[in-house]
């Protein structure tokens, strides 16, 4: 099994970037982890809706550019499912016994995913009402993931 991480943006805190590299060994025993980063763009304050979503659609491009065609897509959008950890584990043992091979998770900047991503993913997923900032949903991302397979082994 191959599970990619879209990720607009780099991880800039020794942190992040520590506790993202403990999830990345700890998965290594259940699938073959993939993390691409892409530049973000720039937004100016008072940028306007226009720019904003030009903002969005270019940051969505170099995002559709890097997902894999025979990878199943899971947008993380605020408007998505919410599911519980057990609900996110059986959804993803449900993708690995109909045979698909490679689970792409796509996290978008900070204002969010273009359309055209919207549209090409198959599952939009949402963890909150909330928003989080991008570096920190990359880690929470990966602690779910690692939570699904150890749930799917049927582990502690």
């Amino acid at each position: 099994m191959k599970v990619s991480l879209i990720c607009v943006g780099k991880l800039k805190e020794k942190y992040l970037t520590m506790a993202v590299d403990e999830y990345k060994k700890r998965l290594s025993r259940y699938c073959t982890l993939d993390i691409i980063e892409l530049p973000d763009e720039k937004t100016p304050d008072n940028a306007g809706k226009a720019l904003e979503e030009a903002i969005k659609k270019k940051e969505g491009q170099r995002i559709l550019r890097v997902l894999k065609e025979d990878s199943f897509c899971i947008a993380l959008a605020i408007q998505g499912n919410m599911l519980s950890s057990e609900q996110l584990a059986s959804y993803m043992e449900k993708l690995f016994v109909s045979g698909k091979s490679h689970i792409s998770f796509v996290i978008g900047g900070s204002l969010g995913l273009s359309e055209e991503v919207l549209k090409r993913a198959h599952y939009q997923l949402s963890f909150s009402k909330m928003t989080f900032p991008h570096q920190l949903m990359r880690l929470i991302l990966l602690e779910q993931i690692y939570r699904s397979y150890r749930i799917i082994n049927k582990e502690p």
